[in-house]
This record gives structure tokens, C-alpha cells and sequence, in this order.
């Protein structure tokens, strides 16, 4: 097991990515980002999450976050996690998906490759753990996860990516119930 990028303070809040197993672009159809939208608001409500950024890219997720009650950051994670793969391999084997057995085979693949995991693996193990210490860090990250999309040539303006808390910012949405530092 990786000893960096760890949760040591779950209080603190952390920048955090999630990673979809051999970055496989499953967030190219909406049914599956609305799936973790719809989580991510489950864990505001009933798990006391707070999120003060976000991006969901094509093969990942970028968050900074912090739990805010008696739940730990580690548990919301992995629960956020195990309910977002559960729910979006029933939607690959309900929903037409051109990308069906080839999604599910890398899934089953991965999963081959650990123990401690079931029939497929949708997540990566790892959450890119990074603790934000000071208002300038947390600024740097939030402008590195807004310009992600920028970068990836998905739009010219940060706040022109409907899945990014720079949409929200921008008061053109409100996917999720984003918290101030």
C-alpha cells in the first residue's frame, strides 16, 4: 500500500482526485456524471460532506473537500466510491452502451488484479489525498482543477465546463451544493 497521499487529518480538507481504473473515459455520457453529481450531493445532505470545488473530467474527478461531521473523509470516500461503481455498472449492463463488454472486461480485468476486490473494479484504490494548508494552496488547486477542462481543449473559459464548480461560481448552475472556505 502507497504511504503517500494519504488521509492522516480527516477534518482537514484535502484535494482529491479519483481515477477510473486504465483511465478508461467513461464520463463522456452524461448518464454516468450524473451519477456522481447525484452522489455527491447524497454525501452533502446525509453525510455532512462539504465541497468547495470540483471538475469531473472524461477519466477523473478533482474535489476539495472536507467531512464536517461524524463521519470520517476516508469512510465518505469510500463510500462515495463503492455506490458510484455499483450504480454505474448497472447502468453499463441496463442502458444501451455501445462499450458494454469492453468496459465491463477492463473492469473484470482490474479487478483480477487485486484481492480485495469483487467481480469488476470501476475506481482506482488510490484518491490522490493532498492536505490544503493555507488559503494559497487552496486557491492554486481550486485554479488547477477549474483549468482542467481548459487545458484538455474541452472549452476556451473555465466557466464555460458544465461539469466544474466554475460553472457554479459563474452562477450558471447549481449541481451541487458547494460550500465557502
Amino acid at each position: 500500500m502507497s504511504t503517500g497521499y494519504q488521509i492522516n487529518d480527516q477534518k482537514a480538507v484535502y484535494f482529491l482526485t479519483f481515477t477510473i481504473v486504465d483511465w478508461v473515459d467513461l464520463f463522456t455520457r452524461k448518464i454516468y456524471r450524473d451519477v456522481l453529481i447525484d452522489s455527491f450531493n447524497f454525501c452533502c445532505h446525509e453525510k455532512q460532506l462539504l465541497i468547495f470545488g470540483y471538475v469531473i473530467m472524461s477519466n477523473h474527478v478533482h474535489v476539495i473537500a472536507k467531512a464536517d461531521g461524524g463521519i470520517t473523509l476516508s469512510d465518505i470516500i469510500r463510500d462515495f466510491k463503492k455506490y458510484t461503481a455499483k450504480k454505474i455498472l448497472e447502468l453499463i449492463i441496463r442502458e444501451p452502451e455501445s462499450r458494454r463488454e469492453w468496459l465491463l472486461h477492463r473492469f473484470a480485468y482490474n479487478a483480477a488484479q487485486h484481492l480485495r476486490n469483487s467481480r469488476y473494479q470501476v475506481w482506482t484504490h488510490e484518491n490522490h489525498a493532498v492536505e490544503i494548508h493555507s488559503r494559497k494552496f487552496f486557491d492554486q488547486r481550486l485554479n488547477y482543477l477549474h483549468q482542467n477542462p481548459v487545458r484538455a481543449g474541452y472549452v476556451s473559459f473555465p466557466e464555460d465546463y458544465v461539469y466544474s464548480s466554475a460553472f457554479e461560481f459563474a452562477k450558471r448552475g447549481d449541481k451541487i451544493k458547494l460550500s465557502d472556505w
